[in-house]
Formats: structure tokens, C-alpha cells, sequence
């Protein structure tokens, strides 16, 4: 048996080498775009050898990146075997992260802390697991010190496009096949499944005029906003929809971007904007695509003038299916709430969540997983894609501890 008291002193003894640790994480930073991520991957090498992990460097072909609209991508596998029987348990966390934006008061790539909390962009999503996943391991070999199975870190930077030059890529190039898998997460609960997302960009195309004769022209703008309008509507008939996974509600729609026009006295010719649509577990991916596809190109045929219609192009930028749960994630969630239970003093309860993650690709190649890490009770808390995103270091020694603990029984 483990004796998980000892598990936890040596987390406590070694904490602030983890905060330091995290510390140097966020100094680095990835801002996704532009993409520049292989210099993050090179520095957590190098920390991590320190402790006798090697870091396995695989690095993507710069083409493929570029053409993925990145600018370079070196995932990193740390393995760590201690004997033939036995399961293979993966750790997942994404360095990669959206750009810090404005109104911060602390510095995004800072590592300040402040009332017991640690200050950056991606010191919640997912930097912090990069410390309690590699603390977890460490503080199993020193205390529990298994002599069978296995334990892979699987650090990777691409997580905010989706995924597919990550995890999809180390999967899809055999380099890794464990057993069950954990992903970055929050530690007030444990994630089964997730939404799926679509992605697409539209092009709503009309005829330039003068503004003094705008009726020899095609408003583009109109004509989107009509779009636009059967859109929305679609979205309100969304919320009859309703999940039966607890924690995910129903299917919704979100245009975040828009721009288009040539000048403030030209009628506009040609608009551009992008949509979210975020499928819940028991949606159909394709079923979706084709419905939007219909809702617009419905809408672009009603929309007429005196001088023509609009055509309408449509591009899918992503294509995120849902993560489902499988079967065989039911020793991740008993041991996770268990040991959860006990170190948080309340109930960690097993759900969904709206967000998209990488994780669903590990289960698309038969993974049982789950999401689990250091943060707080909601993204909003952790204001992560915002200013000053932060993590609150109890939440970040508590969950190690829940991780290190779930290994140790894991490999028992």
C-alpha cells in the first residue's frame, strides 16, 4: 500500500522548486498565433533533465506547420518505465496559449506572485499542469517507487488550433499508444466529455459602388447581415436542444469575426466573417456542417436588389469532433475523486464540459481519458484568454498531490 502522507510531505518539501519550476514555464512565451512554440519545448528539456527526465524531441516538419498557418511545433515525450506488467498512464499538457491581449496589471509573462497567487498567461491553461504533471512523477518515484508499468509526460503546442500537429500528431506517427490518459484541467472536477466545435469562414460577395449611387451596387454587408439574422435565429432554436451530459447544456453559435469593405464612401463589396458552432456529445459533426451550410445558403438566395444578389463562399477552418466517454476511464475517475475528496474537502464530481479540447483525440484512437489538473472551480475564475490569467498555488499543490496519488494507485 502507498502511503499517501509521504507522497504528499514530499510535494509540500518540494513545492517551491514546482512554483519556480512553473515560474520559468510562463517566462517563455507562446503566443498562438504567430506559433513559435519549438523555444518552449527546447527550455522545458532542459529544465526538466535536471530531475534525470530525457525529453524525447519531435519536432514537425516546418512545412506541414507552416501550411497549418504556424510557425514551428516540437512536441515533447518524457518516458518513464518501471516494469513490464502492468498499465501505461500518459500525461497531457499544452503549452501553447492565445496572446495575452490588454489590460493586464501584471506582467503576462512575469510569473509574479501575488496573495498566494501565481500571474502569466497560461499559468492556469495549461502551464500549470506542466509542474503538477512532472511534480506528480517525480514525487511517485522518490515515495512509491512502482515496479511496474508506466508513466509518459506528453508536452505539446497545439492545443488552441485544434490538436492535430499535437496529440494527433505523436498518435498518428505510432510514437505513443498508453493505456488511459490524463489531461490538463481544473481540480473541482473531473471531465468525461466534452463539446465538439465547428469552425467556418464565410465570404459573402457583392458589387462595389459608389456611395452617391448606391443602387448600382450589391451591398456585401447587407447581404451578410442578412445572413447573419437566419443565423442567430438558428441559434435561438439551439437552446431546444439540451445534452444529457451534466455539465453541457445545449448547442450554440458565436460570429467573432468581421470585417470587410474598402471605404467609407464605397459601397461594400465583399464581407468576410467567422463563426463557432460548439456540438454537444450527441450531435453528428456532419449532420451540423450540412444544416449551416443550408441555413446560409437559404438566406443568400432570398437576399436580392435591384442591381443582383450575393454569392456566398464557405470554408471550414475546424473541424473538432466531441469527447465521449469511454468505458475503460473508470479507474481515472474513482481514484481522482477519491483521492479529490480528501485533499480539496469536498466532492470532485465527474462531467462535461462546453469547451473543446485536444484530449478527444486520444479517445478517437481508443484512449480512455479524462481532464484533470491544477485551477480553480471555472475558466472564468481563472480568467484564462484574459487579462491577468492566474492560478491560485494551493489549488496547484492540492491537485498534484491528487495526481500523484492517482498514479501511485494506478500502478499498484
Amino acid at each position: 500500500m502507498t502511503d499517501y502522507k509521504q507522497l504528499d510531505a514530499w510535494i509540500d518539501a518540494h513545492f517551491d522548486e514546482e512554483v519556480a519550476f512553473l515560474q520559468e514555464m510562463v517566462r517563455v512565451p507562446t503566443d498562438t498565433p504567430p506559433g513559435n512554440n519549438a523555444p518552449h519545448a527546447e527550455r522545458t528539456a532542459e529544465l526538466i533533465a535536471a530531475w534525470g527526465f530525457d525529453a524525447e524531441k519531435h519536432a514537425v516538419p516546418a512545412q506541414e506547420v507552416k501550411d497549418y498557418g504556424l510557425a514551428s511545433i516540437t512536441n515533447l515525450i518524457v518516458r518513464r518505465r518501471y516494469g513490464d506488467a502492468g498499465r501505461t498512464v500518459a500525461l497531457n499538457a499544452h503549452g501553447d496559449v492565445v496572446p495575452p491581449g490588454e489590460g493586464w496589471t501584471h506582467d503576462p509573462y512575469g510569473g509574479e506572485i501575488e496573495n498566494g497567487q501565481l500571474f502569466g498567461r497560461a499559468a492556469a491553461v495549461s502551464k500549470s499542469d506542466f509542474a503538477s504533471f512532472t511534480f506528480a512523477v517525480r514525487a511517485l518515484e522518490a515515495v512509491a517507487r512502482p515496479t511496474k508499468g508506466s508513466v509518459e509526460l506528453h508536452f505539446t503546442y497545439d492545443e488552441e488550433f485544434g490538436g492535430l500537429l499535437g496529440p494527433g500528431w505523436l498518435l498518428k506517427q505510432g510514437l505513443t499508444k498508453p493505456d488511459l490518459m490524463i489531461a490538463a484541467g481544473f481540480s473541482y472536477e473531473v471531465v468525461t466529455a466534452h463539446n465538439g466545435c465547428l469552425q467556418m469562414e464565410v465570404t459573402v460577395h457583392g458589387k462595389m459602388a459608389h456611395a452617391a449611387i448606391p443602387a448600382t451596387g450589391v451591398d456585401a454587408l447587407q447581404g451578410a447581415v442578412h445572413i447573419l439574422n437566419a443565423l442567430y435565429a438558428q441559434n435561438t432554436r439551439y437552446r431546444e436542444v439540451t445534452s444529457k451530459v451534466e455539465g453541457i447544456t445545449h448547442p450554440y453559435l458565436n460570429v467573432g469575426r468581421i470585417e470587410g469593405g474598402t471605404n467609407t464612401n464605397v459601397v461594400p463589396g465583399k464581407v468576410m466573417f467567422k463563426l463557432d458552432r460548439r456540438m454537444i456529445p450527441e450531435e453528428n459533426p456532419v449532420e451540423v456542417e450540412a444544416d449551416i451550410r443550408d441555413v446560409i445558403a437559404k438566406a443568400a438566395a432570398e437576399f436580392t436588389t435591384p442591381a443582383g444578389g450575393i454569392t456566398v463562399e464557405v470554408k471550414r477552418l475546424l473541424l473538432a469532433n466531441s469527447m465521449k466517454p469511454l468505458p475503460g476511464n473508470r479507474p481515472l475517475v474513482d481514484a481522482i475523486q477519491k483521492h479529490g475528496a480528501e485533499l480539496f474537502g469536498q466532492p470532485i464530481p465527474a462531467m462535461g464540459t462546453p469547451l473543446y479540447t485536444d484530449v478527444r483525440l486520444y479517445g478517437e484512437a481508443g484512449i480512455p481519458g479524462v481532464i484533470y489538473g491544477a485551477g480553480p472551480r471555472t475558466v472564468l475564475e481563472s480568467h484564462a484568454k484574459r487579462n491577468d490569467e492566474r492560478i491560485d498555488l494551493e489549488d496547484l499543490r492540492r491537485a498534484t498531490k491528487v495526481i500523484a496519488r492517482t498514479l501511485a494507485d494506478l500502478l499498484a
